[in-house]
């Protein structure tokens, strides 16, 4: 089994620019769950080369343990650097990529054969780089959300708003009232259901205001409501605020334990009356899998 098939949390995900030293450093003395060294947007078209060979010595000076939770994300397939952002990176074993762009599951699987090369190449085992998927960052890949049942790798899904506005010519992406207008709250559903098909982690996009941190709060609260499970971060003060809130509270997981233990009591009950409520085997689902997340947090 590879690990791209294995149980998968992460709650943050914090990106750090691959061409600085500094804020690298500094995203990985962080407590986010994965960090995120970018080769993408955060580098300048110049400083690309550069940037690629900074990224890989600093994951060849960390030690072993450490680089499973140290992601890099690659520049587009269709585009003219993430071949040698791959080449360069991968010798150094990344815990896992970052796909932009992605236009599908051909996409991932295109990925896939890449790095199963270079994992060979390296002395790596083939199939141990895992992968998350940014799928709405053009309008063409609004259409293929649901492709990617059975992809190699995925593990997580993501979804962005700023690439989608080019793409689609907006001269905006916010209402006036400071809220996602229509067309990129419906690329966060598609995400989300998305990666519900695919059996993949739902990860929210960015909070741009990094000093705002009770809106960053609200709102990873509201989406782990709606069923993401993470969060994408621009910056460390973030990462605390994200990964309370997509941690289940003692409350929280008390109240699973005893709708589990009440349908263990009544075995074959489809239906059970609790706390003025009817219960029925979607609640049973939604407990066990709140208790199954606290788990891999563990």
């Amino acid at each position: 089994m590879t690990r791209g098939a294995e149980p998968f949390g992460a709650r943050s995900w914090l990106f750090a620019p691959g061409d600085s030293e500094r804020k690298t450093a500094k995203a990985t003395a962080s407590p986010a769950d994965i960090v995120l060294f970018d080769l993408e947007d955060a580098v300048a078209e110049e400083r690309k080369p550069s940037a690629r060979t900074m990224v890989a010595d600093f994951l060849r000076s960390r030690p072993d343990d450490e680089r499973d939770r140290l992601w890099v994300r690659v520049n587009p397939l269709d585009g003219p650097h993430a071949l040698a952002d791959l080449a360069a990176v991968m010798p150094a074993r990344p815990g896992g990529v970052m796909l932009p762009k992605a236009r599908g599951r051909a996409d991932v699987e295109k990925l896939d054969h890449y790095l199963s090369a270079l994992e060979v190449s390296a002395g790596a085992e083939e199939g141990s780089t895992r992968v998350i998927a940014l799928v709405t960052e053009t309008a063409e890949a609004m259409f293929t959300t649901g492709t990617y049942a059975g992809a190699p790798r995925l593990v997580a899904m993501t979804w962005g708003a700023e690439d989608l506005a080019d793409s689609v010519g907006a001269a905006a992406n916010r209402t006036a009232g400071g809220e996602y207008g229509f067309t990129y709250e419906l690329a966060r559903s598609l995400c989300l259901l998305g990666a519900a098909a695919a059996g993949a982690l739902p990860v929210d996009t960015i909070h741009g205001d990094f000093r705002d941190l009770d809106g960053l709060r609200a709102r990873a609260e509201r989406v782990r409501r709606d069923g993401y499970r993470g969060m994408l971060a621009i910056h460390p003060a973030q990462v605390e605020v994200i990964n309370a809130a997509f941690t289940p509270t003692a409350d929280e997981l008390a109240a699973a334990r005893e709708i589990v233990d009440l349908f263990a009591a009544n075995p074959g009950a489809g239906t059970l009356a609790h706390d003025g409520a009817m219960l029925d085997r979607p609640h049973l689902a939604r407990a066990r899998a709140l208790l199954a997340q606290a788990g891999r947090r563990a």
